[in-house]
């Protein structure tokens, strides 16, 4: 005779039974006979649900994906001869980038005689790099690749902190609605 061993839809212990007798009590139960370890001696089976089973298992997968972030790595370009307006507006966009959670890759295209003098680009990187300090850190060093110059700035914080604290900072002014004003009478 072909036994289980036999969980019960709570986990407890029912004990080694025949095939035939766990199969009833499935039924009896209107419950799903699940095998959960094929390579035990017997075989271990458990009374459940299989469609809720999946379903939630189903959703727990969702969450994992919904909770999972991919940092993209963002580009922004510089000239060497930038303009300080221009300097404060391109900033202004890698400081949204790291906020969002993105890593930011600077790069400096040399041009002509600007070619010779690589320090000002570098002098150029290090001075963004002061400025973002708070929001984020140099990834990789600012490096010289032909007519360019690159470094790349990580966030100081992961995406997954900066898109719950988003998410938190909405449910919180979604809860604090404004008190409706009170009528006062003219008498």
């Amino acid at each position: 005779m072909p036994e289980v061993r036999l969980v019960g839809p709570n986990g407890e212990q029912v004990g080694i039974v025949r095939v035939e007798d766990a199969l009833r009590l499935a039924a009896e139960a209107d419950l799903d006979l699940v095998e959960v370890a094929p390579e035990a001696r017997p075989p271990v089976c458990k009374l459940m649900d299989f469609g809720k089973f999946k379903y939630e298992a189903d959703m727990k997968a969702r969450d994992a994906r919904r909770n999972q972030a991919n940092t993209v790595l963002k580009e922004i370009r510089f000239r060497l001869k930038i303009d300080p307006h221009d300097y404060g507006t391109k900033k202004g966009h890698v400081e949204r980038f790291l906020k969002a959670g993105d890593k930011v890759k600077v790069m400096i295209m040399f041009r002509g005689r600007e070619q010779s003098r690589p320090e000002m680009g570098m002098r150029l990187l290090q001075r963004l790099a002061e400025d973002v300090a708070e929001l984020g850190h140099v990834e990789s060093t600012p490096r010289q690749d032909g007519r360019n110059m690159t470094m790349v700035l990580g966030p100081n914080k992961k995406k997954t902190e900066t898109r719950n604290e988003q998410r938190r900072r909405a449910q919180e002014s979604a809860t604090a609605e404004p008190a409706e004003p009170e009528a006062t009478e003219a008498g």
